[in-house]
């Protein structure tokens, strides 16, 4: 089974930019498609973005214009620059490897306050 390890969260301020990466253990071809969700607290899971084999994307309305969601075949990486951040894009923001098995990684918090 593939893992997922997820880094690049932290604490930023509002305004400001961050970088996650999702590394893959295997060829991240192997997957429909690659992609970012995130769940606050004391609410649902939701989709930030997805990228499938053919770089096709697909955002949330929330972070449009904001977050760009990419991939780098070679390391089996997937990256999500998110900028212009706001307080509630505060939540774990945990990457997802969907197939016939979705896989999902253990997540990394991202806090934006001032």
């Amino acid at each position: 089974q593939v893992e997922l390890v997820e880094s690049g969260g932290g604490l930023v301020q509002p305004g400001g930019s961050l970088r996650l990466s999702c590394a893959a253990s295997e060829s991240i071809f192997s997957f429909w498609s690659m992609g970012w969700y995130r769940q606050a607290p004391g609410k649902q899971r939701e989709l930030v973005a997805l990228i499938g084999n053919e770089n096709n994307t697909r955002y949330a309305e929330s972070v449009k214009g904001r977050f760009t969601i990419s991939r780098d075949n070679a390391k089996n990486t997937v990256y999500l620059q998110m900028n212009s951040l706001k307080p509630e894009d505060t939540a774990v923001y945990y990457c997802i490897a969907a197939g016939e098995v979705d896989t999902w990684g253990q997540g990394t918090q991202v806090t934006v306050s001032s």
